[in-house]
């Protein structure tokens, strides 16, 4: 949609070293499209809970994403492929006005801005972040997590059989990958479909795949990213109706797969055969979610 951009009247505007070109308002079909010659933010599906960033700037050199809603004080900061693709990335702080910024790397360390724009978001509902894919719980309808979700939780009556259906066969069927922790670089994100047929994976990984298979069944989940104790991991939080969200849905002890909120403590138990802990057990500190 951005080479027709010159049908727009445009307004740029300085922001912080770089430009934002924002279209007036009308009927045009590429309205939803924010961009210069360097990258497109196409704003779309706000409402949704997502926006999709596409690097046109032809340069083969690293890529950065920053998006931040002006009313937090945490910025997320993301890859972008080189190539031209778009990539989704959530907009989890909720409504407000979202700062987006591009970087091109300079060299070592150093980016220079390739692009800036603010985008004002006023969700459909608050989950609506929590339901859609993105660049880190990356499916589509085609997805075989999809698929595999839909025939493991066909005759569940409720998201709470759903949460605990898809719980139990991912600690039944899945493995931790020590090779993986161990060489793991930054920037990895989970290929969901591969890590449900490799039937193993890091943190990332099984929350990737967990959050994709709850999302797909309207499961609101996020994919978290912080500390646990002083551990750098991955869990979920999910949502269900009658509980709220449930914190730390998932937790990896170094042996077993854990379900960790209290609310299910109860009546469910960890691969081992033991009971599982409970989060007040756990110093969790959340940084992202995704």
């Amino acid at each position: 949609m951005h080479k027709k951009l010159l049908m727009f009247i445009l307004i740029a505007v300085l922001v912080g070293g770089g430009f934002f070109i924002t279209p007036l308002t009308g009927d045009y079909a590429a309205a939803s499209d924010y961009a210069n010659d360097k990258a497109v933010v196409d704003v779309a599906h706000v409402a949704e809970g997502y926006l999709s960033v596409t690097y046109t700037g032809g340069k083969s050199v690293k890529i950065k994403v920053q998006i931040s809603n002006g009313a937090s004080s945490t910025t997320y900061t993301y890859d972008l492929n080189n190539e031209g693709r778009a990539e989704a990335f959530p907009l989890s702080q909720g409504d407000g006005t979202y700062n987006v910024r591009i970087f091109e790397n300079v060299s070592g360390t150093k980016y220079s801005q390739a692009f800036a724009c603010k985008v004002n978001v006023a969700l459909n509902n608050q989950f609506s972040p929590f339901l859609n894919p993105n660049q880190y719980v990356n499916f589509t309808p085609e997805s075989q997590v999809v698929a595999v979700a839909e025939e493991i939780t066909a005759a569940s009556p409720s998201d709470f059989e759903t949460l605990k259906i898809v719980y139990y066969y991912m600690i039944d069927n899945f493995v931790y990958d020590y090779d993986r922790a161990a060489t793991v670089k930054s920037g990895y994100l989970p290929v969901v479909d591969s890590v449900l047929a490799e039937k193993k994976g890091i943190c990332f990984d099984y929350s990737a795949v967990m959050c994709s298979m709850l999302r797909s069944q309207g499961v609101p989940c996020k994919l978290v990213i912080g500390y646990a104790g002083d551990i750098y991991h991955a869990w979920i939080n999910a949502y269900l109706p009658d509980v709220g969200w449930i914190d730390h849905a998932i937790y990896f002890d170094g042996q077993n797969w854990s379900l960790m909120d209290p609310t299910f403590a109860s009546g469910s138990r960890s691969a081992s055969g033991g009971y599982t802990v409970t989060p007040d057990q756990i110093n969790y500190s959340m940084k992202y979610a995704y």
